[in-house]
């Protein structure tokens, strides 16, 4: 399936790596104008476009002031994909500060980007993308905030959906399974670890961030045009196994 996203603008925060760095590629691809955003200027500058027309910010999602200069700059926006996202491995998670700081990057520097977003999304009866995980459904004793924050990225999906409906503005998620990027990589270096996920998983192998483009332009498109609130699992079947 071809998608045409000529004279479309999307912004696609943590998109100079990973997941993000994948979606945005694909936009690009089929003719969006797209912005990336990194943690870092090291990030920004390190972004790979692989020729094609990306522009790419530093953006700190926990920073007011960040994404008022970042989003200060558009005058209208089709697409937001929010992909920005931490994880703090080895039990870090349960302590209460480290478990804030995560919470803080995940959900809520979601929800503070649609906020901002929200004026630019509705000149353009624009849609948001949120990434949610297959830990929105599941608990995990490692990463209690990881878990709990795609959880709430999960319920603020749905209750975004609800209340922009009235603004033609549509918002839904993908909830990726176990994907290979720098966040997962400790797992796939762990033998044990790597072959019990692949075990779990019916596919029997990690999912790579390409594997995630299609389901995430669909949702932007318009033929999804009567489909918001909706968490699409693209995992493999994990989250049926």
């Amino acid at each position: 399936m071809n998608f045409d996203f000529t004279a479309k603008k999307a912004l696609v925060t943590g998109g100079t790596s990973g997941i993000g760095r994948a979606i945005a590629l694909e936009l690009a691809r089929n003719g969006c104008e797209v912005t990336v955003t990194g943690l870092t200027d090291a990030e920004r500058n390190s972004f790979d476009a692989e020729s094609l027309p990306i522009e790419s910010r530093q953006l700190d999602v926990r920073s007011a002031s960040d994404i008022e200069a970042l989003t200060a700059t558009f005058d209208g926006l089709d697409i937001l994909v929010n992909s920005a996202g931490t994880i703090r491995r080895e039990g870090r998670e349960h302590d209460p500060d480290d478990f804030a700081a995560v919470v803080d990057v995940n959900l809520n520097g979601t929800m503070r980007m649609a906020s901002a977003c929200l004026p630019h999304l509705t000149k353009r009866r624009g849609c948001v993308l949120n990434v949610a995980s297959m830990l929105s459904y599941f608990g995990s004793g490692r990463a209690p905030a990881y878990s709990s924050s795609k959880g709430g990225i999960a319920q603020l999906t749905k209750s975004l959906a609800i209340a922009w409906a009235e603004r033609e503005i549509r918002v839904n998620a993908i909830a990726p399974g176990w994907i290979e990027t720098s966040l997962t990589q400790p797992l796939v270096d762990d033998p044990s670890i790597n072959q019990a996920l692949i075990d779990r998983t019916p596919m029997k192998r990690w999912g790579k961030p390409d594997d995630l483009t299609g389901a995430a332009l669909f949702l932007c498109s318009p033929l999804a045009g009567f489909i918001t609130g909706a968490i699409l699992p693209v995992d493999g079947g994990y989250s049926i196994s």
